[in-house]
């Protein structure tokens, strides 16, 4: 399957006032135009607040599909512009909640693999102006996925986005959101070999924690 980029969206950090507090955030994503470059974590031009959260190397960048904005749009009977869920790279015609962990993508220059599904905060209910989207977003099984750089390079809206890895597993980062947020009898079932150590460590602490492997 190949798609491609629709647009490449990157903010600085800054300060916003939520829950009557001053937070900071690198949510509020805008398309570039040009070939933006993608070295260590980052995009050119773009940061995280949080990176215990929302960057690092195994959350360098996340992306989101347009079929999901359409299914949101439909459903919510608004229009959202490109990088509204906080999203680097807006893409069409790949799948990215049914994406497998550890897949790896061709966009542009750069080579990039699935690492997991991102889990929603309150920041993206602020934005999207919703106490309860938080909820609403996990619900949906939609939740775009976050990726490492393995080779990095630069990438521009128009890019073709080619899979060029799919393991053996069967494990997607819609399931996996699935069983994070619904089925926690199933944890054993995310300890694919290309999950991500944080992801691996909390898993087993949970598991240790409900007496071993249930599923």
């Amino acid at each position: 399957m190949s798609g491609r980029v629709l647009s490449v969206n990157v903010s600085s950090v800054r300060s916003v006032e939520m829950r009557g507090k001053s937070v900071t955030t690198g949510i509020y994503k805008i398309p570039v135009a040009g070939r933006v470059p993608l070295r260590g974590v980052n995009l050119r031009g773009d940061d995280q607040a949080d990176r215990n959260a929302h960057g690092g190397p195994d959350r360098a960048v996340y992306a989101y599909a347009s079929e999901d904005y359409r299914w949101w749009e439909a459903s919510l009977e608004r229009t959202l512009d490109a990088g509204m869920f906080g999203e680097n790279l807006t893409l069409a015609g790949v799948d990215v909640s049914g994406a497998l962990i550890g897949e790896r993508w061709r966009a542009g220059g750069t080579l990039l693999q699935v690492t997991a599904p991102r889990v929603p905060c309150f920041k993206l209910a602020h934005v999207m102006g919703d106490p309860a989207f938080v909820k609403r977003f996990a619900q949906a099984l939609r939740p775009g996925a976050y990726l490492s750089v393995v080779e990095e390079g630069e990438i521009a809206s128009g890019d073709a986005v080619e899979i060029t890895v799919k393991p053996r597993h069967v494990l997607t980062v819609a399931e996996m959101t699935h069983i994070y947020f619904n089925d926690r009898s199933r944890l054993a079932e995310l300890l694919v070999p290309e999950l991500p150590e944080e992801w691996q460590t909390w898993v087993e602490e949970q598991m240790a924690k409900r007496g071993g492997p249930q599923s």
